[in-house]
């Protein structure tokens, strides 16, 4: 019985597989919008997944600059400590830690400027920029 059943059921192929000059106008557009719709969801997902992503990276990397960091400002001190002590044997003590003081400012300055010129660059999310730029072009020639 199930097999007669089956026999006069009208074989209906999917809209999405129907061939596209057999569909009607508003069948093409509906099948745009929710083919559009799709992309953005999607690209949204990805955005999102490399934010996160990207997010957890510097935190990590962060936390470890930090725990490194503050060692070796403790190390940076006793040795800036001991250039102070060895320079007073030859000037006295206030010169030698003024121009300690000096050396050490100006490579903080500079290690500051070389820091802040790179960070932009490490929070660009560029997969997704390239997907997006792809996206539109598609979008044109589909338009």
């Amino acid at each position: 019985m199930c097999s007669a059943m089956a026999t006069r059921l009208p074989q209906r192929v999917p809209s999405e597989f129907a061939d596209r000059e057999t569909q009607t106008v508003a069948t093409l557009v509906r099948r745009l919008t929710h083919a559009l719709a799709t992309l953005v969801r999607q690209e949204l997902a990805l955005a999102g997944a490399e934010f996160t992503q990207m997010i957890g990276k510097i935190l990590a990397a962060a936390t470890a600059v930090a725990a490194g960091g503050a060692v070796l400002f403790a190390g940076l001190l006793a040795l800036l400590a001991a250039a102070v002590l060895g320079l007073s044997h030859i000037m006295a003590a206030w010169l030698a830690a003024l121009l300690v003081g000096i050396v050490v400012s100006v490579v903080g300055i500079a290690a500051v400027v070389a820091g802040a010129r790179a960070l932009p660059q490490t929070l660009r999310m560029a997969r997704s920029a390239r997907s997006l730029s792809k996206d539109k072009v598609l979008t044109r020639n589909i338009l």
